[in-house]
């Protein structure tokens, strides 16, 4: 029967409430808090009795089938090995050096898992230099200094609204503040406070924190996205601005990219290597300001800012800086950084096509090109191989028209 009336407890504060607007003359006021007080209190052990009776029921049902613990000794030096047997090592007992090798050995699952055996290991497992290298494995390639802006604010925010925060929470008035406070009735007080249970958050301001925040999916951070909408034809071998979280459960990421022209906001989801961090400051509605276009000569692989119309963002292209029209295009006579333009090229189209070339004056840069070919804008000299070659493997299956 307690089992049965355990769910419905709480409801039966409801009672106590009067059945008027009107207080009844003869029934002094503290008549219905005593009331609830009483209530509160049989709640209170009914639900501590029930508690005390399962522990004890679980507990002598695994008496019998209880294997004692292995002790560190014994697993370190065997049962019958030289160590003395009475005295009974832990992890926690070994040197500074080999405890950190061990640690610097676990994966991310393994620290935290590790983190919930003791305090001291939960301090050591949550340290920043065994986190380092795990940022560093798993999201270094997507996360670039706009995304740990982004999280230092973040961090920032919600370190001041926890010490601004100290002194507030939710106010209780009257006899119930004086109850929750002298009174250790963990119903009443868990609900008046809102059902916050003691526990040991992660550092705000820790790797650890970080990561899971990454892992989970709660964090959202900018970064650029390669072939946008699944590799659509119009966006072959483009890379644009997005917002992306990572989703776990498909090992992808779900990318939000801003509003393009009259179109709204699109979200797709997107593997590991169609992403990557961004690769300069500039918003994705700003021209580039570009320092590299003085050294550029035939044969540089580069991107370009280009989009349709003013009213779009930018997206990076990729292309190849080529001869101007009046060069013999030979290594020894080339003269082509003599000339105020620069042509590039994007050879994944034809030869003919109006999306082949394009000219760029670099002595007076700024975004040049009409409502019919789009607007070009900043530069990007790619200056090593990595980067060209993640484009060589992005290069479409045919030629485009």
């Amino acid at each position: 029967m307690i089992l049965w009336l355990k769910p419905f407890l709480p409801f039966l504060l409801l009672l106590i409430k009067p059945l008027s607007s009107k207080p009844l003359t003869f029934i002094p006021r503290w008549v219905p808090e005593l009331l609830l007080v009483a209530l509160l209190l049989c709640q209170e052990s009914i639900l501590h009795a029930f508690d005390w009776i399962q522990n004890w029921s679980i507990s002598i049902t695994q008496i019998p089938y209880s294997v004692p613990a292995m002790p560190f000794s014994n697993w370190l030096f065997g049962e019958d090995g030289a160590a003395d047997s009475a005295s009974k090592m832990s992890i926690l007992d070994l040197p500074e050096l080999p405890l950190e090798l061990i640690l610097g050995k676990f994966s991310p699952a393994e620290l935290c898992r590790m983190a919930c055996v003791s305090r001291g290991l939960r301090d050591r497992c949550r340290s920043d230099h065994l986190w380092v290298r795990h940022m560093s494995d798993k999201w270094g390639k997507v996360l670039g200094e706009a995304a740990i802006r982004e999280w230092e604010l973040r961090v920032a925010s919600r370190i001041c609204f926890s010490v601004d925060g100290d002194g507030e929470g939710v106010e209780l008035k009257g006899w119930r503040m004086k109850l929750s406070s002298v009174w250790p009735l963990s119903w009443l007080k868990n609900r008046m406070e809102g059902g916050r249970k003691p526990k040991s958050p992660l550092p705000a301001d820790s790797l650890i924190s970080f990561y899971q925040a990454l892992e989970s999916g709660r964090f959202s951070f900018p970064a650029q996205i390669f072939n946008r909408e699944n590799g659509h034809t119009g966006f072959l071998l483009s890379c644009y601005d997005a917002e992306i979280s990572y989703n776990s459960s498909t090992n992808k990421f779900y990318a939000r990219y801003p509003p393009h022209g009259k179109r709204s906001s699109i979200i797709e989801e997107v593997p590991w290597d169609r992403v990557r961090a961004t690769s300069v400051t500039t918003s994705a509605h700003e021209f580039h300001i570009s320092d590299c276009l003085s050294d550029l000569r035939p044969g540089d692989h580069i991107e370009i800012q280009w989009r349709k119309n003013k009213g779009f963002p930018y997206g990076w292209w990729y292309g190849v800086v080529g001869h101007s029209e009046t060069c013999d295009k030979s290594e020894r006579h080339c003269c082509c950084h003599r000339h105020e333009t620069i042509a590039v090229e994007f050879n994944h189209y034809v030869p003919g096509s109006r999306w082949r070339t394009a000219t760029i004056n670099w002595k007076e840069h700024r975004e040049e090109g009409n409502e019919n070919d789009g607007f070009y804008g900043g530069i990007r000299k790619l200056q090593n191989k990595e980067e060209i070659s993640r484009w060589i493997q992005l290069w479409p299956s045919r030629v485009l028209e």
